[in-house]
């Protein structure tokens, strides 16, 4: 499974990264999320597809 964060439409609400921290890291700066490794590792897909579920901008896609 393969996670990305579309940047044009994260608002950095952080909810990504309280679901899957493993998988999404914060921006510094302005809270955007991006993925840690576009690959998402073993054992992490349902939190992953949470934080998809999760996101108020609809940014997160997996494939």
């Amino acid at each position: 499974m393969k996670v990305k964060v579309d940047p044009e439409r994260c608002q950095g609400h952080t909810l990504c990264a309280m679901r899957a921290p493993e998988v999404f890291e914060l921006d510094d700066v302005d809270g955007h999320s991006s993925p840690v490794s576009e690959d998402v590792p073993a054992g992490q897909e349902a939190a992953v597809q949470e934080a998809v579920r999760s996101c108020p901008e609809r940014a997160i896609s997996v494939s």
